[in-house]
């Protein structure tokens, strides 16, 4: 009994450098617990998926929440096809190319073989291409305004009958800029009801077209022997300056070991019952997903993705949510959808409204946790869908009340609305919305969200020990528990506005 004691006041007591109040400390134990070591980064179909899955369950029991997952159980079972590279050898002219740092490539239709000239096309405009048939073609990927995006320089590159392309990673791209190294290379996909075949071995000279994504530090090694400055060609490409074409002196030779596995996932489903039986037709759907990296490839010496910010920490804010009610219910009924397979394509999410447990026209909403970094102070929030649903009218009511800003994304180019959970419902029909700390230009709050996501974001330093702001923790998750309140309480469901040009 001492040792409980002990135990439950420690928890009480703010750890050095941590949380002040209890309610946040709370949030965090729940965090802690989930992104620790022992669940292994909570890879998709992993046992330590499948151990914080267990923990959840049982924390939205103790809640209050009811099951509502498969044949009355916690989990819904998502079966899942995986294709993975395990073994790879490039290089060009005998030059290596290491896996995973200098360059990567899809699972999927991944080749055991290729071997292929090389030809170098600036932008890969359909007007720079010349003859390219059955070349590799290496293109800044350059995301910049005027210039080819990816499936324009894909679709140039197979009508001019290129074998594949080597998409220069480009490093100008400063509001997210590439990560390397890779963690791995895996395609996950929902399974079919009958399996996929396995795909044919695509020659260069042949009818596969195979897309690498090549670290710009290695252009070097791709081009040497052409007369060319590497470097100058990047800085270049990154600008949006003219870059010019020539043909590679060597060629590029690769092979592939790839493995197939099944596997499954679970997503953990519950319910809190409305109170108001009038509403029990508007259900709001609250979601983060479970699913985490886990193990990689190492950086500095750390080979596990824990996961902490991405997104542990915001299926415990849910968790935490629905144990400050202590079983009390809302008007509106709430369904708890604690999703898999979100790092591997909105997987769980998917499924789960393909496979509703309750009938569609009875949810009225989706409100969204992933892609929150608070490492500085929230002074200002993006709010995904602003003005496409009320549900961006209350984000703004309940943030104006907290002192905190809103804004539209001002960065659309990243694509973050279609990149999570909430985008599945979207598409649905169902109005959604998911936030992102906001910061003003140039200041220090940007320098920190900037680093963050060259350093932190899928990557092993995503963990317990990174530098968190408390108390802008501690202000998201006040103004979650409000907007909520407000969404699951208030006469009115949530609606699309008129004119939105997300609406179905």
């Amino acid at each position: 009994m001492l040792a409980v004691a002990l135990s439950a006041l420690a928890l009480l007591q703010p750890p050095a450098g941590g949380p002040a109040d209890a309610d946040t400390r709370a949030w965090w134990q729940r965090t802690t617990v989930l992104s620790a070591d022992s669940m292994e980064g909570r890879d998709t179909g992993s046992r330590g998926h499948e151990a914080a899955a267990r923990h959840v369950a049982g924390w939205l029991a103790a809640a209050g929440v009811q099951p509502l997952g498969d044949d009355g159980t916690w989990y819904q079972w998502v079966p899942m096809e995986e294709v993975a590279i395990t073994g790879a050898r490039l290089d060009v002219g005998g030059r290596p190319l290491r896996f995973l740092h200098d360059v990567t490539t899809r699972a999927q239709g991944a080749p055991a073989s290729l071997e292929g000239a090389l030809a170098y096309r600036g932008y890969c405009g359909a007007d720079a291409l010349g003859d390219v048939r059955g070349k590799l073609v290496v293109c800044h990927a350059a995301r910049r305004a005027g210039l080819p995006n990816d499936e324009q320089r894909r679709a140039a590159l197979q009508q001019a009958g290129a074998a594949g392309m080597l998409a220069v990673a480009d490093p100008g791209f400063t509001v997210e800029p590439p990560r390397w190294p890779s963690a791995y290379v895996r395609t996950v996909a929902v399974a079919r009801a009958t399996p996929a075949p396995t795909p044919t071995p695509a020659p260069a000279s042949g009818g596969g077209f195979v897309t690498f994504s090549l670290n710009a530090d290695a252009l070097g090694t791709v081009i040497e022997g052409s007369g060319q400055d590497a470097a100058a060609l990047v800085a270049a490409g990154s600008a949006g300056r003219p870059l010019p074409s020539f043909d590679v002196r060597d060629r590029l030779r690769a092979a592939f070991t790839t493995a197939r596995r099944t596997l499954r996932s679970p997503n953990v489903v519950g319910i809190l019952p409305g109170t108001d039986p009038a509403k029990a037709g508007e259900a709001i759907v609250l979601t983060a997903h479970l699913d985490g990296y886990g193990y990689g490839t190492a950086v500095d010496g750390d080979s596990l993705y824990n996961g902490t910010l991405d997104d542990a920490a915001y299926v415990a804010l849910i968790v935490r949510l629905l144990e400050r009610r202590e079983g009390k219910g809302f008007r509106r009924p709430v369904i708890v959808a604690i999703v898999t397979g979100e790092e591997k394509g909105l997987l769980g999410t998917r499924w789960l409204l393909s496979h509703l447990p309750v009938p569609r026209e009875r949810i009225a909403a989706n409100v969204n946790l992933d892609q929150l970094r608070p490492l500085f102070p929230l002074e200002l929030l993006t709010v995904h869908a602003l003005d496409d649903t009320s549900l961006g009218d209350d984000a703004r009511a309940v943030a104006q009340s907290l002192g905190i800003a809103v804004q539209r994304d001002p960065e659309p180019e990243r694509g973050l609305l279609q990149r999570s959970d909430h985008w599945p419902f979207l598409q649905a029909g169902i109005p959604a919305t998911n936030f992102v700390f906001g910061y003003r230009p140039g200041t220090e709050s940007e320098r920190i969200y900037r680093r963050w996501y060259r350093e932190g974001y899928h990557t092993p330093k995503d963990d317990l020990a990174q530098r968190i702001d408390w108390k802008a923790a501690a202000d998201f998750n006040r103004f979650y528990y409000a907007l909520i309140e407000r969404v699951a309480g208030q006469d009115a469901a949530p609606a699309w506005k008129p004119g939105s040009t997300l609406r179905r």
